[in-house]
């Protein structure tokens, strides 16, 4: 009941309900996506190395664009950067959409699209990680962030089930045209948020306007000063190349293997998507004392469970380690998050996030290209059972910095914005 009050709480807040909406709606369109090119690709040509490509395509332009969509977003008002990507991405797949449905798609064609849709993307996720603070009060940043979170975790849940109901039932263009019309109703609903200033207020004199490139310096620094984000990312960059990637080009695979159909993959999916949305619920009113420790042991959850499911235990293990390891994940969105938002000066916040997408992705891209074929050499199970090994490692390594696992929380809206604090959570205690 208290969790239920403190959701009726923040979304009381009339800018963060539009934006919780709009969010709510494009990512359930993201998590349609990611099924449904899988089912889609595989279903066509069967070839794990044809999906790689494609959602290489995808994810190759999303990092290489980050940085100047975090540079951007901090310069501009951030709801009309959502709402111009938002505006591209439903263009792309309602294209994509008429070609399934047209009987004349080719996979360059699906690699072209998704180039664009990625470059697009690179520009909406640093401007919606740092619009979300401006549309709450400081105190409420953990709520907000865990009910955004919950409803990307709801998407996570629903997107892949019914992906999978409209690419195996309805049919992929189905699939494809519903996901365009999720980016059309969240530019509809961006276009009603008015956004609040955050931190101190602007100086009376103007300041003498910066280039790109020390735009990006400027970022880097807020990053490179703070060991909990850089460790953090790094353990991230080597986790997502070794376990993500196998799991996202392989997983269709594995399931027509170890469990005779390809649909389990989905079903599985959809498993570790309920679990996230528990994980978020749990982290509205969770405040533990050193949340990056929490948020990273609760990630070692998740390759726990792709090692089971590669291995082919029997599914009503699977099920419920994959629902355990989806309640991990929320649980480091909702901490990571609101650690970010609190501690990163509001002025940067977006070019500090752009670093967090592209390290935390940096190697996937190359990870889905490198999958297919090694799957060849070494087999399906294999890759994805090893990757996910050297993602558990990678986790674990993310713990050893001091300052990740002594952060201490920030209570009462109080802020850090300080760089180079040996420990965060002194700083308060100092003022």
């Amino acid at each position: 009941m208290k969790g239920l009050s403190q959701i009726r709480r923040v979304l009381g807040h009339r800018d963060f309900r539009f934006l919780w909406l709009a969010q709510s709606a494009s990512v359930i369109g993201d998590n349609i996506v990611l099924v449904a090119l899988a089912l889609f690709v595989i279903g066509r040509t069967g070839s794990a190395t044809d999906l790689g490509l494609v959602l290489a395509a995808q994810s190759l332009p999303l990092v290489m664009f980050l940085l100047i969509g975090g540079v951007w977003a901090d310069r501009l008002p951030r709801h009309r950067v959502m709402i111009a990507t938002d505006i591209v991405r439903f263009t792309l797949h309602a294209l994509l959409a008429a070609l399934i449905f047209s009987g004349s798609v080719r996979i360059w064609q699906v690699v072209l699209i998704e180039v664009a849709f990625g470059s697009a993307e690179a520009f909406f996720r640093p401007a919606a990680n740092g619009l979300l603070p401006q549309t709450v009060p400081e105190a409420n940043i953990q709520e907000a962030t865990a009910v955004t979170t919950m409803s990307s975790n709801v998407a996570e849940f629903a997107g892949p089930a019914l992906a999978t109901a409209l690419v195996l039932g309805a049919g992929a263009g189905w699939a494809f045209a519903v996901d365009a019309a999720t980016f059309l109703l969240s530019a509809a609903l961006l276009t009603r948020v008015r956004t609040r200033r955050r931190g101190r207020p602007a100086p009376a004199v103007p300041t003498e306007k910066t280039g790109m490139l020390a735009d990006l310096r400027d970022g880097l620094r807020e990053v490179r000063s703070r060991v909990w984000v850089w460790a953090t990312l790094a353990s991230f960059c080597v986790a997502l190349f070794c376990g993500l990637a196998p799991w996202f080009v392989l997983g269709p695979v594995v399931a027509r293997e170890q469990y005779g159909h390809l649909g389990v993959y989905g079903v599985v999916e959809a498993a570790f998507g309920f679990g996230t949305i528990v994980g978020s619920l749990t982290g509205i009113g969770w405040r533990p004392r050193y949340p990056m420790r929490m948020a990273m042991l609760a990630m070692l959850l998740w390759p726990l469970s792709s090692i089971l499911y590669a291995a082919g235990v029997t599914l009503i293990v699977v099920i419920p380690a994959s629902v355990v390891a989806g309640a991990g994940l929320a649980l480091f969105d909702v901490w990571w998050l609101t650690a970010l938002a609190e501690r990163i000066p509001p002025e940067k916040l977006s070019r500090v996030t752009s670093y967090d997408w592209m390290v935390s992705l940096g190697l996937l891209p190359l990870g889905y290209v490198l999958a297919g074929p090694l799957a060849s050499a070494l087999g399906a199970v294999e890759v994805l059972i090893g990757g996910s090994v050297l993602a558990f490692i990678a986790f674990a390594l993310g713990l050893l910095p001091r300052q990740t696992r002594q952060l201490e929380r920030l209570d009462g809206g109080a802020t850090v914005l300080a760089m180079e604090e040996p420990l965060p959570g002194l700083a308060q205690r100092r003022s």
